[in-house]
């Protein structure tokens, strides 16, 4: 076969395609990309000749999962026999194979991106440009799609194995990986340099309190409290911007939740894990090509009132159905937990307001206040920090109304005076403010021991 060289002269010199070197030496053995270049060239022709011999085949229902990998490596074995120009070794055989079933079956260049646990966000802008998100930093990938035909081949499949669409009739789509990672997906008319796809990846092991005290997102007093207020049936609100770490807050406080309890999550697309044998899971439904069948998280969290829960998670508020989550956090079904879009606490409160607007009921200004005052016990905020780790920078009580002003008060606040290490990341986290929250007479309405009096004095004496 000779020496790498001599394939990458000859791959630079020929115009029939030669033998390959592995994906991990072409930087070595190929700055200027040509030996890539002929790499690709040779995959998009056989991707081509495959979908040309297998049509909608590849899309038959009918098919398992083992059946359609079988059916895929047949034809991909034929197609690389029959092309004359393919002179291959035995290994580079094997990984042109595996990489036509990536693009073929699975997600193409962006496969291996999700079995790197270092990748937390991947972020397709279009077919020839790809980011990734690793330590809360972007960077660009040398990943790319052959064509914009083969990117949508992508999106198709993620979509359709959930029972969703997306075509120029419903242009935009969320949905899932079997994995639990978020997808979104927007193609043209809307998406107008090319289709566009965003995956936010879930770890492959959940998340527990002990991962986000390591981080350094909470601290072992924040967890203890936290852990208490949920044992509590205290109603919560996890606040936080695009990206902070919100549904993995969310499923954090959801393992504080006693086994014994029938618990009910609702969500968009299904993203919650949680370990509780008692768990019924819905998830919205879109509506049908003809624009009927439409299944709201509203109608599921009026929906869930007539399943005996004794707690409802709602994966995120942000519409009318905050209207629906207050009536039911106040009519007997405490401990209720979910998450809201806001850059604060106070942030917070007001968004719930404007999304109980949003249910159309034209509820007077103070009627809503006074509903989220009386349901709403904590405000749990999450911020994404400039040196890309998620903090818990605030644990606030909601204290009720006085006047037409909801007061809140601050249990837990991030410490920005501590400054920055030399790596530029924050050295402080989020310290007790020494005030004994009201909501701690509840404690022992249920039982729960927790000293409040350590958290009192260590605030006091900062």
């Amino acid at each position: 076969m000779g020496s790498l060289g001599d394939r990458l002269a000859s791959a630079r010199e020929a115009s029939a395609l030669g033998s390959l070197p592995q994906t991990e030496e072409l930087d070595a053995v190929d700055p200027d990309g040509a030996l890539g270049d002929a790499y690709a060239q040779m995959k998009a022709r056989a991707t081509e000749a495959l979908f040309a011999r297998v049509g909608s085949r590849i899309n038959d229902p009918g098919l398992t999962e083992d059946q359609l990998h079988g059916f895929v490596r047949e034809e991909l074995a034929e197609v690389i026999d029959g092309d004359q120009q393919m002179l291959l070794s035995a290994e580079e055989r094997r990984r042109l194979l595996r990489d036509l079933e990536a693009d073929a079956l699975g997600l193409g260049p962006i496969e291996r991106m999700l079995e790197d646990d270092d990748v937390t966000e991947i972020m397709v802008n279009r077919y020839d440009q790809v980011y990734v998100e690793r330590r809360g930093r972007l960077s660009v990938s040398p990943a790319r799609f052959t064509s914009e035909e083969h990117l949508r081949r992508v999106i198709d499949r993620i979509v359709n194995r959930i029972g969703r669409r997306v075509d120029e009739s419903s242009p935009l789509v969320d949905a899932r990986l079997a994995d639990g990672s978020r997808v979104n997906a927007v193609i043209p008319p809307l998406a107008v340099d090319g289709s566009s796809l965003t995956i936010r990846k879930f770890s492959k092991r959940p998340f527990t309190v002990t991962d986000l005290i390591g981080f350094g997102t909470m601290t072992d007093q924040m967890a203890n409290l936290l852990d208490a207020c949920v044992q509590a049936r205290l109603n919560i609100l996890v606040s936080g911007g695009t990206g902070t770490g919100k549904t993995t807050m969310l499923n954090v406080l959801s393992r504080f939740i006693p086994t014994h309890e029938r618990i009910v999550t609702i969500e968009d697309a299904v993203e919650l894990n949680l370990q509780q044998p008692h768990v019924v899971r819905m998830e919205s439904r879109p509506p049908n090509i003809e624009g009927s069948g439409e299944v709201t998280i509203r109608d599921l969290v009026r929906n869930s009132l007539r399943m005996r829960p004794d707690r409802i998670v709602v994966g995120e508020c942000r519409g009318g159905e905050a209207l629906d989550m207050l009536q039911a956090m106040n009519t007997g079904h405490d401990g209720s937990i979910s998450t809201l879009h806001a850059n604060s606490p106070r942030d917070c409160m007001s968004r719930l307001e404007t999304l109980v607007l949003m249910a159309g009921m034209d509820l007077p200004l103070r009627a809503i206040r006074e509903q989220a005052a009386s349901a709403v016990d904590v405000i749990v905020q999450i911020a994404r920090l400039r040196d890309g780790t998620r903090r818990i920078v605030n644990v606030t009580e909601v204290m009720g109304l006085e006047g037409d002003t909801v007061v809140l008060q601050d249990i837990f606040t991030f410490d920005y005076s501590a400054g920055v290490d030399e790596h530029g990341r924050f050295r402080g986290c989020a310290v007790p403010t020494g005030i004994r929250p009201r909501f701690s007479e509840r404690f022992a309405d249920h039982g729960i021991t927790f000293n409040l009096d350590n958290l009192v004095r260590q605030g006091m004496s900062r």
